[in-house]
C-alpha cells in the first residue's frame, strides 16, 4: 500500500517535470525568447530600432554636424538635436562682422575729420548771387527726410543692438542696458517694414538722374570737391551717384533679409535666418559708414548745399560751381516761378525735366 503511494507521487513528479520541459522548450522556440536569435539581429545593439551604447560615437557626430535623423525611431523624434551651425553665426557676427564694422565706423570718421581739417568747409568761390535754381520738388524733399529719418533710427537702434553689450551696457549695467536693448529691436522691428516701402519709393524717384553717363568720370579726375579744381558734373556728380546705387542695392539687401528676421516663417530653415541676419548687419555697417560721409558733405561740408533740400532751390554761382552741366541745361529753359523760392531773389528757371 505504501510503494503504491510513492510510486504514484513518483510519476506523478515525473509528468510535472515532463511538462515544465516542454513548455521550455515551446518557449524557446518563440522569436520573442530567442536572446540568441535576436542578439545576431541586431549586431550587439539594444533591440527594438534605437540606438545603444555601440553607437554613441555616430550619434554625437551626427549631432555635432547637425544631421537628421530620429531619436526615438517611431517617426515621433527630434530631427534635429542641434543646431550646430548656431555657433558659427555667433562667433562671425560677434567677432569679425562686429570687429570690422566697429573698424569701418571708425574710419569713415576719422576720414571726414581729416577731410574738415585739410579742406575746412567748402565755400562758394563768388560767393553768392542773389538767383537761385530750382533743385528738388516738394515730393522729392519730402520723400527724402522721411527716408532720413528713418534710417537714422534705424541705424541708430542697429549699431545700440551690435555694439551696446560692448560699451552702453558697462556704462548703464545689465538689468539698464536689457531696457535699452528690448526697445531699440522693438523699434527696429517695427520702423523695418515702413523703411522699405519708403526706400523703394526713393530710389524710383531718384533714378533717371543718377544712371551714370560720359563726364562723369572726368569729375573724379579732376578731384570733384577734394582738391579745390573746378570739376563740372550734372545733376548729380559721380559721388552722388555711387551713394546712390549704395542704397539701392545695400538697401535692398538689407529690406530682403530684414523681412526674413521680421518674419522668420518666410525661412525655411534656421540656417537662413542666420544667414540672412549676417547679410543685414553687414551692408547696414557698410551704409552707415558711408552715410557719413554724405551727411557731413550734405551739411556742414559744402555751403550752400543744404538749401536744396531745405527749400527746394540753390544759388546759381552753387549750381554752376558743383553741377555747371546741369545749371547750364536749367537756366537755358524758359523763366518760371520757383517752388517755395522768395520770387524778390529773381526769375529763376525750371526743372520741371529733371
Amino acid at each position: 500500500m505504501k510503494l503504491n503511494v510513492w510510486r504514484r507521487g513518483f510519476s506523478a513528479l515525473g509528468l510535472a517535470l515532463a511538462l515544465l520541459w516542454a513548455a521550455a522548450v515551446g518557449f524557446g522556440a518563440s522569436p520573442a525568447l530567442n536572446f540568441q536569435t535576436a542578439e545576431a539581429q541586431v549586431g550587439g545593439a539594444v533591440p527594438g530600432h534605437v540606438h545603444g551604447t555601440t553607437s554613441d560615437s555616430d550619434i554625437w557626430r551626427m549631432i555635432r554636424r547637425g544631421q537628421t535623423f530620429d531619436l526615438s525611431g517611431t517617426g515621433m523624434g527630434t530631427p534635429v538635436l542641434i543646431q550646430a551651425r548656431g555657433e558659427q553665426w555667433r562667433a562671425i557676427r560677434n567677432g569679425p562682422l562686429s570687429y570690422w564694422g566697429g573698424i569701418l565706423i571708425l574710419f569713415s570718421t576719422a576720414a571726414i575729420a581729416t577731410f574738415f581739417a585739410v579742406r575746412g568747409r567748402v565755400k562758394l568761390k563768388d560767393g553768392r548771387s542773389g538767383r537761385v535754381v530750382p533743385r528738388f520738388t516738394q515730393a522729392e524733399r519730402w520723400i527724402h527726410w522721411f527716408v532720413a529719418s528713418l534710417f537714422i533710427m534705424l541705424g541708430a537702434s542697429g549699431l545700440l543692438i551690435m555694439f551696446g553689450r560692448y560699451t552702453i551696457k558697462a556704462l548703464v549695467g545689465a538689468q539698464a542696458w536689457s531696457v535699452f536693448a528690448s526697445a531699440a529691436l522693438q523699434a527696429h522691428n517695427l520702423l523695418g517694414p515702413i523703411f522699405i516701402i519708403a526706400l523703394v519709393i526713393l530710389l524710383v524717384n531718384f533714378f533717371k538722374d543718377n544712371v551714370y553717363q560720359r563726364g562723369d568720370f572726368s569729375w573724379a579726375l579732376k578731384g570733384g570737391i577734394f582738391l579745390g579744381q573746378h570739376a563740372p558734373s550734372w545733376k548729380y556728380n559721380l559721388g552722388e551717384k555711387t551713394w546712390y546705387w549704395l542704397m539701392f542695392f545695400a538697401g535692398l539687401a538689407i529690406s530682403a533679409s530684414g523681412l526674413f528676421l521680421d518674419f522668420p516663417t518666410l525661412a525655411g530653415a534656421v540656417v537662413q535666418l542666420q544667414i540672412a541676419q549676417l547679410i543685414h548687419a553687414g551692408m547696414a555697417v557698410i551704409l552707415v559708414a558711408a552715410s557719413l560721409g554724405h551727411i557731413y558733405l550734405g551739411t556742414l561740408g559744402v555751403e550752400g548745399a543744404l538749401e536744396g533740400m531745405t527749400k527746394g532751390y540753390v544759388d546759381e554761382n552753387w549750381a554752376i560751381e558743383h553741377h555747371e552741366w546741369w545749371a547750364k541745361e536749367v537756366m537755358a529753359q524758359q523763366d518760371t516761378p520757383v517752388e517755395g523760392a522768395p520770387q524778390a531773389i529773381g526769375a529763376p528757371k525750371s526743372a520741371s525735366a529733371h
